[in-house]
C-alpha cells in the first residue's frame, strides 16, 4: 500500500475492494458496511484513506504455493528417454545428455528469482 500522503492508483483501489469483498464473504462485514467502504475506496485519493478502510480487518492470508506440473513432466520425459535407450541398439548411455539438460532447466525454473531492488 502507498504511503499515507501519496496518491493511489486504480490497482491499489481494486486491491482494497477485493479485500472488502472477501471480508463480506467471510462474514466480517455486512453488505451495507462493505458498500459504504467500496464507495469510499473508489473515491480515495491518498494511501491513508485506503488504509483506514481495511484497518479493522485481518491481513489477507499469503497465497499457498501449489506444486507445479514441471516435476511430473520432467519425470515423464526422463522415463521416455530411458525407454528409448533401452529399446535402441546403442550400448552407450546417451540419455545422460538430454537428462542433464532437463535437470539443469528444471532447477533453474524452480529456483525463486530475486525481485526488484527496493530503494
Amino acid at each position: 500500500m502507498s504511503a499515507p500522503d501519496v496518491r493511489v492508483s486504480d490497482a491499489e483501489r481494486q486491491r482494497v475492494v477485493s479485500t472488502l469483498s472477501t471480508a463480506v464473504g467471510e462474514g466480517r462485514l455486512t453488505l451495507a458496511e462493505a458498500d459504504e467502504r467500496i464507495v469510499s475506496a473508489w473515491a480515495a485519493r491518498h494511501g491513508g484513506e485506503l488504509a483506514a478502510l481495511t484497518a479493522d480487518l485481518p491481513a489477507p492470508a499469503p497465497p499457498v504455493a501449489r506444486p507445479g506440473r514441471r516435476p511430473a513432466l520432467f519425470g515423464l520425459i526422463a522415463l521416455l528417454v530411458v525407454i528409448a535407450w533401452v529399446l535402441s541398439p546403442v550400448p552407450f548411455f546417451w540419455p545422460v545428455f538430454p537428462l542433464t539438460f532437463l535437470a539443469v532447466r528444471a532447477v533453474r525454473t524452480a529456483r525463486p528469482h530475486p525481485g526488484p531492488a527496493s530503494a
